[in-house]
């Protein structure tokens, strides 16, 4: 065995640093009179998203003698929509979150995450708040903001809304990607690889980029559009090849997100994919009543890598993975 992996994967100049910017971020929503939450880490409930996956453990105490599944949560969003439901106003929250399978670049499978809602806010609203606490941090350039459609059209001349599947093949093809592209069912999956490794390197190179209106099959939490239902309240923030936030006009119909659960439990069963049992404390959350709002999750190891200059992840957390 290595004997300095007890050594942190960054240096200390740099993690005294990454204080100091979390203590920024701290800052910036108490001068706004945000509150300050904490939820759990393990919950009962996990997502249904089928590009997630939880980790598990098993808790035997008093009343569970046979175990209860637990999950170590890919986010606080259920934990943080449940207490605006019951009146908590304004929150935000800085946590640790866990995905399974992910790890690389710019991945690690514990990492930092910051999310945030505003009652009253849709998600323009929020976007402008985004954009002076990045500012703020990376002392850059206001942001920019572009569709999801506008993006596919000035690279591939295609609108990604109303493309058929077969046209989405052959777009894929054309870029390289026959073994990926040749077999697949799904216009997302598509869509997703697309974007991801075409557009993406165009986008929020000089300066952060917001992409809005994403197609509504890709709307999750989101709220779908009420002038073109072809398109959710849906954003998600890029700068310097990173995908920094994604954020939405948040659903507060609890019918509706039960059944968008439902349809990935679908998708799930299509592709051989375990089942997720729905969160139904954050359903019975939305019919108490969640008020309108506007929330996002951010990605603090990445905003710190750019705000210092750093290439991979583990040179701005204490111990990555691979010496944790």
């Amino acid at each position: 065995m290595n004997s300095n992996l007890w050594q942190p994967s960054a240096d200390i100049e740099t993690l005294k640093k990454r204080g100091e910017i979390i203590r920024t971020i701290r800052e910036f929503f108490y001068q706004r009179n945000v509150m300050e939450v904490e939820t759990p880490s393990l919950s009962q409930a996990s997502v249904t998203d089928i590009h997630l996956k939880s980790f598990t453990t098993e808790f035997v105490g008093p009343n569970y003698n046979e175990g209860l599944t637990l999950y170590l949560q890919t986010s606080p969003e259920y934990a943080m929509k449940r207490l605006l439901a019951a009146g908590s106003g304004a929150i935000f929250q800085i946590c640790k979150a866990f995905r399974n399978e992910e790890s690389g670049k710019h991945h690690n499978p514990e990492f930092s995450m910051l999310e945030w809602y505003r009652p009253g806010f849709d998600h323009f609203a929020l976007m402008d708040e985004i954009d002076l606490l990045i500012q703020c941090i990376l002392k850059c350039e206001p942001a920019s903001r572009m569709t999801y459609q506008s993006a596919f059209e000035n690279i591939f001349n295609i609108n990604p809304l109303t493309a058929s599947l077969a046209e989405l093949k052959v777009l894929c093809c054309g870029q390289g990607f026959e073994n990926i592209a040749n077999d697949e069912k799904d216009k997302d999956t598509l869509l997703q690889l697309l974007f991801s490794m075409v557009v993406e390197p165009k986008i929020g190179q000089d300066k952060p980029c917001f992409i809005y209106d994403f197609p509504a099959s890709q709307a999750a939490l989101a709220k779908i559009n009420t002038a073109n239902p072809l398109v959710a309240d849906r954003f998600e923030l890029y700068y310097k090849n990173m995908e920094l936030a994604n954020g939405f006009n948040e659903l507060t119909d609890g019918n509706e997100q039960l059944k968008r659960f439902e349809q990935d439990n679908i998708k799930r069963n299509d592709m051989r994919l375990v089942q997720v049992k729905p969160d139904h404390n954050l359903i019975n959350a939305l019919n108490h009543g969640m008020p309108q709002c506007a929330g996002v999750a951010l990605g603090i190891d990445r905003l710190i890598m750019l705000a210092l200059q750093k290439k991979h992840i583990k040179q701005v957390v204490s111990f990555a993975i691979e010496r944790s």
